[in-house]
């Protein structure tokens, strides 16, 4: 096993090899090895304490990944535990869950013997083996719930043809192998069963706060849902705290899934109400369904988020989300997406969020602020984008005048767009400069969003720039795509999760309208078109009748870049600071 670690793994700088040779060499070693190892290691699963993420990677549940990370040397340890083992797997990891131009684990067999290697496949999905093999096999171990494979793969590895694991978002890509295959070029990619699955594979590697001893918990689930026999379901809950609760702190909350339904709870969330309204109808039913009650639209203050893949998300301890007490409403919406591609029927649900909370408040409230891009249609994107930013800004301004003299520490943060966002970043900026990323995202999907704790905590000052970059792609799309609350409209979010609480919860800016109103003008003078730039026309509308010829795309991507900005600092009563 050592030896055969040594040649699959090669030191940056990259020597070159002839891949006929690192190939021959490896797979006749990686076959003996596999052959003997799997008859011998008869026996029990690996322990669960060394594996702490795990994910379901087919909506079957049959490819189960568990996997950990060591910093300290730059690598992910994986295992998968396949429960129906075949003729193979391939697993690996792409830019947005495509097999084409994918970095490959593959495990095959010709019916007689079995190969494991690291591959590759070029813009068609066919494979090719990798001269560097940096996906290093550590073992294969049978046990009554199926076969184990333990392999691990460095962050970075100096191989052009390799995936860089960074933090964020990573889409992973399964493939299983149901007949033999007697080469790793005979597999056709396009004709097996294979999927995708999104997870944060660099955890942050937080101490986790030890829990008071009053602490208790309150459960928000669904009450014995059917899920939908179709692909995609948002199903709404309403459920009420008891009366006169006092106030308290959430100190931390964890995903509670009904066993047998892990791969089909895709996330969830649960929502505070408004407190203006006294009290909001029961409600039990999908989110889109035309009985959900129109009042349910003013619970939007997010309590608690969850996606397939995360952990239990823990507070700092000098802080809590309050809930509960006056000014705080009683009423609460569980939202849960089920992902049911394979269209099972008839299978009940009662999942939710657990959350722990306690009478005894900690030192600071958390607060949520929303950082980015007003929802508004000055901010559009064109049709037939690649790559498409728009920022928006959170001014020193802003800062200077809400936040305390000491500052505040934000230590999570979610991000979220629409169906076109790509990739999202927050920097922090201080004297023109800018000095830290609070939160970066590479590879940012709008259907995997969750509130992710940081690194390490990022303290704001007074003064201080928060400057939010979106990435959009319109390249299906034929009509400018306005910003908005459409699913089909855009937004450019970031809720920083923070304490001390200050009054200031959105902190987001747009274009001024008027140098918008300047560009459809300058529009109607070099383009044969009239764009009615009239007060009576909507700002979607005019969007709507712009010719997107190079010209009108450059001059608004130069717009967005230098015009003035109208900005958005208000307090959470919706009243902006002077």
């Amino acid at each position: 096993l050592a030896s055969m670690q040594t040649s699959g793994s090669k030191p940056c700088p990259c020597p070159s090899f002839k891949l006929r040779e690192v190939v021959s060499m490896y797979f006749t070693m990686i076959a003996v090895f596999l052959v003997v190892l799997v008859v011998a290691l008869q026996g029990t699963a690996p322990r669960e304490d060394s594996f702490p993420y795990k994910v379901p990677l087919d909506p079957q549940g049959l490819l189960e990944l568990s996997w950990n990370v060591s910093y300290s040397r730059q690598v992910v340890h994986f295992q998968i535990l396949v429960k129906d083992p075949k003729f193979g797997l391939l697993f690996g990891m792409s830019d947005r869950g495509e097999f084409e131009n994918a970095d490959l684990a593959v495990l095959w067999s010709d019916g007689r013997n079995s190969y494991f290697g690291d591959a590759w496949s070029d813009e068609k999905g066919r494979l090719r083996m990798d001269s560097q093999q940096d996906y290093q096999l550590l073992g294969a171990q049978k046990a009554p719930e199926g076969l184990y494979l333990l392999f691990r793969r460095a962050f970075s590895t100096c191989d052009p043809k390799d995936y860089v694991i960074e933090d964020g978002t990573v889409h992973l890509i399964y493939g299983i192998l149901e007949k033999p295959v007697h080469s790793l070029q005979a597999i056709n990619t396009s004709a097996i069963p294979r999927g995708l699955q999104r997870v944060q594979l660099l955890k942050p590697n937080i101490t986790v706060p030890e829990l008071p001893s009053d602490v208790e918990t309150m459960e928000i689930t669904a009450p014995d849902v059917v899920i939908p026999s179709q692909e995609t379901t948002y199903w709404c809950y309403m459920a009420e705290l008891p009366e006169s609760f006092p106030k308290h702190h959430i100190i931390m909350y964890e995903p509670v899934i009904t066993a047998g339904n892990e791969a089909l709870v895709h996330h969830m969330e649960v929502f505070q109400c408004a407190a203006e309204f006294d009290s909001f109808p029961h409600y039990n039913g999908p989110c889109d369904s035309k009985m959900k009650p129109e009042r349910l639209n003013f619970c939007r203050h997010v309590l608690a988020a969850w996606a397939m893949g995360a952990q239990a998300f823990y507070y700092p301890e000098e802080a809590g989300l309050a809930f509960g007490g006056p000014g705080s409403s009683r009423y609460l919406r569980l939202e849960i997406h089920y992902h049911n591609p394979l269209v099972f029927e008839g299978r009940r649900d009662s999942s939710g969020i657990r959350l722990y909370y306690t009478a005894t408040l900690r030192r600071y409230d958390a607060g949520i602020m929303e950082l980015g891009l007003v929802y508004t249609p000055v901010m559009a994107i064109p049709p037939g984008e690649a790559e498409f930013l728009l920022t928006g800004y959170c001014t020193d301004k802003c800062t200077r005048l809400a936040l305390p003299a000491a500052g505040i520490h934000i230590f999570a943060s979610q991000l979220h767009t629409h169906l076109a966002g790509r990739k999202v970043v927050t920097v922090l900026a201080r004297d023109g400069k800018e000095r830290q990323v609070v939160n970066a995202d590479g590879h940012y999907s709008p259907h995997f969003q969750e509130i992710r704790m940081l690194k390490e905590v990022v303290p704001v000052f007074p003064g201080d720039e928060l400057i939010t970059t979106c990435t959009y792609n319109t390249e299906d799309r034929s009509r400018a795509t306005v910003g908005g609350f459409g699913i089909m409209e855009e937004m450019c979010v970031n809720y920083v999760h923070y304490y001390p609480q200050t009054q200031l919860e959105l902190c987001k800016s747009a274009v001024d309208p008027g140098y918008l109103h300047r560009y459809f003008n300058l529009v109607n003078r070099f383009n044969d078109e009239e764009v009615c730039a009239c007060p009576q026309v909507s700002v979607p509308q005019q969007f709507a009748s712009v010719p997107w010829n190079t010209f009108n795309r450059d001059v608004l991507r130069s717009l967005y870049g230098f015009a003035p900005i109208s900005m958005h600092c208000n307090k959470s009563s919706a009243v902006r600071f002077p």
